[in-house]
């Protein structure tokens, strides 16, 4: 299968990636980035680039018909981001129960591609447990094989 990101680009820390939805609403600037929680933990999130304030708005619904590149975009920063951390661990949460549910559904699509780079566990009732299909998550965590 094969899987085709948006062209992106990174700071030198690989902490900040930047690439350019496109589609029916034109180009919409969008940053992944990933903020230490704590020791080796870090928090990836996502989102639109407000231009002019350099915020990024994570719970806006973009609707440029590009979702699924979107995700295949993440997942490639995700890949570059342990590259350079092999040893950090990586938190995703979206911003609210549907997006959440969306990066769980895009996980499952592709585990088996995922299981074999990475360990990959699910917040299930305040529990830590290895991934599987057909659970609802509260969040997720990877980390490099």
């Amino acid at each position: 299968m094969h899987f085709s990101p948006y062209p992106f680009k990174t700071n030198s820390s690989f902490l900040d990636f930047e690439f350019n939805s496109i589609g029916p609403k034109g180009q919409i600037r969008k940053v992944i980035r990933f903020t230490r929680i704590s020791g080796q933990v870090f928090n990836v999130g996502f989102g639109d680039l407000d231009n002019e304030t350099g915020e990024i708005y994570d719970s806006t619904v973009s609707n440029n018909n590009d979702s699924r590149k979107v995700l295949i975009t993440v997942a490639a920063a995700i890949i570059s981001f342990s590259d350079h951390y092999p040893d950090h661990w990586i938190f995703a949460k979206g911003s609210s129960r549907s997006r959440t549910r969306l990066y769980r559904i895009g996980i499952t699509n592709y585990l088996e591609y995922i299981k074999k780079d990475f360990e990959i566990y699910g917040l299930y009732h305040d529990k830590w447990v290895l991934f599987e299909r057909d659970h609802n998550y509260e969040a997720f965590l990877f980390r490099r094989k």
